[in-house]
């Protein structure tokens, strides 16, 4: 399931925020000032934020700054009342992705979380990072929630093509195409071997898999699991 922080100190505005995103099948974790913010982002993996702008102890700028700072990609939506122009060049460059300016409705929330949740993984540095996976190309090294991932090479190799390309959807011959040499004697029926030995290792027992499979379709690594 889509896990968000919220980080927002009106607290009717955040249970009635939380209510809405719940009835919208995310995992929703809140903190009501920036300091619990920032400490929630520091040890726990989100696929999105929703940071607002005015807050308690540490402000949504700072928060977002130092999040960044660190190498954070996840998105980050920000709530304010300030509508100048001038104040959202300023948010957004302080590394905010979206920028919503209150009051504003539930349904636009919605709309703006999932556009985020689509936009293609960002590449930092050699490492991708999704639904709490980090891949980092250049030490070929895969983690998920901080343990490493012993990964056989191309199981490695099928992983970053589908992260390097989420949420798009390959036949088992375009895989094969892909990502076993050519001289290779595989098969589709070797395609789906390994979707299954890396789906044991990569995902989260009682949880859907990170690769959807899409019957006479094909496969695909889904961004919002």
């Amino acid at each position: 399931m889509t896990k968000i922080l919220l980080v927002e100190d009106d607290k009717n505005m955040a249970n009635t925020v939380e209510d809405w995103l719940k009835t919208q099948q995310y995992e929703i974790d809140v903190a009501y000032d920036g300091e619990d913010g920032a400490e929630r982002l520091l040890f726990y993996q989100y696929d999105a934020v929703i940071l607002d702008w005015t807050l308690p102890n540490k402000s949504g700028l700072q928060v977002c700054q130092e999040f960044r700072s660190r190498g954070g990609k996840t998105p980050i939506l920000m709530l304010t009342g300030k509508d100048a122009v001038e104040d959202k060049e300023v948010g957004l460059d302080s590394g905010a992705d979206d920028y919503l300016t209150k009051p504003f409705h539930l349904r636009e929330l919605s709309a703006r979380i999932k556009a985020l949740l689509r936009r293609p993984v960002v590449v930092v540095a050699d490492l991708i990072s999704f639904c709490g996976i980090d891949l980092d190309t250049k030490a070929r090294r895969v983690r998920r929630g901080g343990v490493d991932l012993n990964l056989a090479p191309l199981e490695y190799k099928l992983l970053e093509f589908l992260m390097r390309n989420p949420n798009e959807v390959f036949a088992p011959e375009a895989l094969l195409n892909r990502v076993w040499p050519n001289d290779s004697d595989a098969s589709n029926e070797t395609v789906r071997t390994c979707i299954k030995k890396l789906r044991k290792k990569v995902d989260i027992e009682g949880t859907d898999s990170v690769i959807t499979n899409l019957p006479g379709v094909g496969y695909r690594f889904d961004s919002t699991r």
